[in-house]
This record gives structure tokens, sequence and C-alpha cells, in this order.
């Protein structure tokens, strides 16, 4: 799919394809959007027929329309969700059950900063990547028991996603934003050696990988019998007030948040 999603591309599968066997890898591709149920189901079926049985499932499909919110369309929205959350649903739903009758299975879910921070202009993308990260929690206790690990990854790296926040400056991506360097930790989950860690969020900084704690209270305000509205206001800035997170990523110099 082209990186609007309003197209199809076919050279990018093609050329991994290709890549993975002139490295002695077997690899098929498949054509089918992510986007729809039955055709996700195909793009499962294309895995095990070629090669008998499917272990790993990296739900890595994406596309990106940003907009700021009074300047996004309903499409802009829905096509990205589609992509992004609803296509990973589609992935997993249909390799489940094949993991699940094998007793073995690694799933790893692509996050990203944007859903556990915000980003400027990426409601969509923001909210999609989130919803992944509560899928990972959730598909993680269910699927555990059946030797199934569930895990999310937020990488970083200069693709064709975001080659034109470089074009847009006029700069290169810095080496530490080679897209590679996020493989050998997707590879790990993938691997036997990682069937301890499930329901993790992780993620990759310059040449450091990173494991994000999970969202707990940090602040508590307590009064006997409830509140009431004038009380919060009275009690707020003192107590939750002093303990406020900040919103946003940290932006590279030369791409800081622009009106889109």
């Amino acid at each position: 799919v082209s990186l609007d999603g309003r197209g199809t591309d076919e050279d990018p599968a093609a050329q991994v394809c290709k890549e993975i066997e002139a490295l002695g890898g077997e690899a098929v591709p498949n054509y089918d959007s992510v986007s729809d149920f039955e055709a996700a189901a195909h793009i499962v079926e294309t895995a095990t027929e070629a090669f008998g049985q499917l272990d790993i499932l990296v739900n890595n499909a994406g596309i990106v329309r940003d907009r700021s919110l009074v300047k996004m369309t309903e499409d802009d929205f829905d096509s990205v969700i589609g992509v992004h959350m609803k296509g990973s649903f589609n992935c997993a739903r249909h390799a489940a059950p094949v993991m699940k009758d094998a007793g073995y299975g690694r799933i790893i879910n692509i996050t990203s900063s944007a859903g556990l921070r915000g980003n400027f202009g990426q409601t969509n993308y923001g909210a999609a990547k989130a919803a992944l990260m509560g899928m990972t929690f959730i598909w993680a206790l269910e699927l555990g028991k059946y030797g199934i690990t569930v895990n999310a990854v937020a990488p970083a790296g200069a693709t064709r996603m975001t080659a034109a926040l470089f074009e847009r400056t006029g700069s290169e991506p810095p080496p530490e934003q080679n897209p590679a360097l996020n493989a050998p930790l997707v590879a790990f989950l993938a691997s036997e050696a990682a069937g301890h860690v499930n329901g993790q969020i992780l993620g990759r900084t310059d040449y450091a990988y990173t494991l994000f704690q999970h969202p707990k209270q940090i602040a508590w305000m307590w009064r006997d019998g409830g509140w009431e509205p004038g009380d919060v206001a009275e009690n707020f800035d003192a107590v939750l007030g002093q303990h406020l997170q900040h919103v946003g990523m940290v932006m590279p110099k030369g791409m800081e948040y622009g009106e889109k």
C-alpha cells in the first residue's frame, strides 16, 4: 500500500523478498491490505501454505495522513485507524488460532512515541498506536497460557513514512536513525529465548533499547466521603498539580511542532 493508503505499491514487498532471498532466506510476498478482515486471513494463509506453520507475527503495516485536529478529515482518521489498529487486530485474529493450535507463537505490535506521549498533527496515528499498547496488554493476558507472547516495540528510524520530515528541512538522517537498528530487538522478541517476556512495551532511543513503565498512578488526593467541585479546585494545585506530566515528544532541532 502507498504511504497515505490511497493506492498500491507492490515494489517494497517484492524488494524485501529479493533481499531476503539474496541472503539465503526464503520469502513470499503478499499484496493484500491488512485493513480488510478477509484479506488479512489470506495473508496468514499465504504464510502457512508457504512455510507449513506460523510462528511469528509482526504488526508493522502503516500509513500516515498527518493533519491537525481542525484540518483532519474523517477519511484521514478512518484510513490510518484502519491500517494500524484494525489491521493489527485483523492479522492477530487470524494468526492467534494457528499459534494456539501449535502451542507456540510470538506477536510483536509496532507502536510509537506518538501513542506514548503524543505528537502534533497525529490524532489518527497516535490514537492507533496507543490502542496497540492496550491490545498488547490484553492479548498477553489472553494468549500467554498457550505459549504465545505478545509485546510491543516503539521503534525509531528514518523510513519511507518519515522521509518528508527530512526533505522539509533539507537534512540527512543521522546514523542513529538507521531503521535496521530496531531489528535485533524485534528478532530477540520473536525468538524462543524471549519466552519469559510478555506484555511489555519496549523501544529504541539512538543506540539504546528501552523498557517503558506501564501507566500507573503517581499521586493521590483523598477525602473521606468524596469531593465537591469547589474542594477539588481548592486542593488540586497543591497535590495533583505538583505532578503534572509533560505532553508530546521531544523533537529534533529543526523539526519542532508546527501547523499542519
